[in-house]
């Protein structure tokens, strides 16, 4: 086992990696910029370094700085967290050079899935369902405007390198092609240096389905359930639960199956999400893997009572398992809402300090979070506050339990979008079960939607 980690990142996601290194008796080491010096995970950490000023390029993805502090602090790991390097073969492989163990997949698998690209060849050389569209690159917008014609519009251009939405574009018919596909291009070159682009057929109401994967070195892989992600806005997820409302049990075994199988072809090893897009008949297609953990990985800890982050942290020590398939058991329903400090109804940023922080709590709530009264959310990381994560034995009594968490979230000074929240857990669309990635477009556009939204203003503290 590792004798110090190291956290090459901020926020909650670091306070999650401290709390599972102390279980495991891990010494840790915090990194933060300056704008992070009262921060949480400094606090916590064995060891703290700052690592630069506020932007991230000279801080937190300042490869130089973060290895710097492992071998001043003689840090034998590296837990990237989700977002800045996590997903950055670069740093993994230099990591490995500097004798530094990555806490993640190997460099190779995470250039493979890095790229949208070469990652659907791999997904349908292992077996993967996946929607019509390229093969490989898109050489032009001509060449785009051919697919497109053979597969049949709606279709949708998507980013080689691309995530999060960026260079992204739906198209549905002829005329709009060429123009998207120049616009999607650009915006994939000054989001991700590289202006790649793909074309598949466009699913008008999908279901946003992820398998969470853990995989060992010794040829064991196993799959923890589904998470239901399509409550989101311009692709940034905001609410999400396991197990999924659209997913039956014999649909989860097919989807884990196949999951595991192609993981398998490919040698995966520690933690990955398999994404896919589920349409209305309940058929579904690969979309992207992440090869990290998730921002929503509370949800499948709390049905399934697997800790991810120790788990992750005894594959990268070259553990096995400690668990088969047939050990994994989903129990109750969890449900997550993302706190983010933003505008609840037009989403717009707004960091500051916060004043006054009261979070929620009872039987089967949970709060990940680093913010506490007095604290500045800085205007140079992403928005999120905290992640609310509430369990209960049914669906139905886990989104009341959210209703009633919610009322109980305290944060003043700053704007979040609690309110949005509370409005969506009220929609039927929600509470049924039935809605799609377009649940917070068509919310917004309704009546009904937007006087819940007013009045969940109103009321929050």
């Amino acid at each position: 086992m590792f004798k110090k980690v190291l956290i090459a990142n901020r926020g909650e996601i670091a306070l999650r990696v401290i709390r599972a290194c102390k279980e495991l008796g891990i010494a840790t080491v915090a990194v933060h910029s300056t704008a992070d010096a009262n921060a949480l995970h400094v606090r916590f950490a064995d060891e703290s370094v700052c690592i630069g000023p506020p932007p991230s390029k000279e801080s937190y993805l300042n490869v130089p700085a973060l290895l710097s502090a492992a071998e001043i602090t003689r840090a034998d790991a590296i837990h990237p967290g989700y977002g800045f390097l996590s997903e950055n073969a670069e740093f993994a492989e230099v990591c490995a050079k500097c004798k530094i163990t990555f806490i993640g997949p190997r460099a190779d698998l995470i250039r493979l899935m890095g790229n949208k690209v070469r990652a659907r060849e791999a997904a349908k050389a292992a077996g993967l369902p996946l929607l019509p569209g390229s093969p490989g690159v898109l050489k032009s917008a001509e060449e785009a405007e051919a697919f497109a014609k053979e597969i049949g519009y709606p279709v949708i251009l998507k980013a080689a390198a691309g995530g999060g939405g960026r260079g992204m574009k739906i198209v549905r018919e002829p005329r709009a092609l060429a123009a998207a596909f120049a616009t999607a291009s650009a915006e994939a070159v000054n989001a991700f240096s590289n202006g790649d682009m793909y074309i598949e057929r466009y699913v008008e109401k999908p279901r946003h389905i992820e398998i969470q994967i853990v995989a060992d070195t010794h040829g064991n892989v196993v799959h923890l359930g589904e998470r239901e992600c399509s409550v989101q806005r311009r692709h940034q997820k905001l609410i999400e639960e396991s197990p999924s409302p659209g997913v039956s049990p014999e649909l989860r075994a097919e989807m884990g199956r196949v999951s595991v199988k192609a993981m398998q072809e490919i040698g995966y090893t520690n933690l990955g999400t398999i994404e896919y897009l589920m349409d209305e008949q309940g058929r579904f297609y690969f979309m992207e893997m992440n090869t990290r953990v998730q921002v929503e990985h509370p949800v499948t800890e709390q049905v399934t009572g697997v800790d991810l982050l120790r788990t992750q942290l005894l594959l990268a020590a070259g553990e096995k398992l400690p668990f088969s398939q047939k050990d994994v058991t989903m129990r109750g329903a969890a449900i997550e809402c993302r706190v983010n400090a933003e505008d609840p109804v037009t989403f717009a940023p707004w960091p500051g300090k916060i004043t006054a922080y009261s979070a929620p709590g009872g039987l089967g709530v949970r709060v990940d979070s680093a913010a506490y009264e007095g604290y500045t959310i800085p205007s140079f990381y992403d928005s999120l506050v905290a992640k609310l994560i509430v369990t209960a034995e049914t669906r139905e009594m886990a989104i009341k339990r959210m209703q009633r968490a919610l009322g109980e979230y305290v944060v003043q000074g700053i704007r979040t979008n609690i309110p949005f929240h509370r409005a969506a857990m009220q929609e039927d669309a929600f509470i049924e079960g039935q809605y799609d990635t377009r649940f917070v477009e068509r919310m917004h556009a309704s009546e009904t939607g937007t006087q819940r939204l007013k009045k969940a203003v109103e009321e929050t503290p």
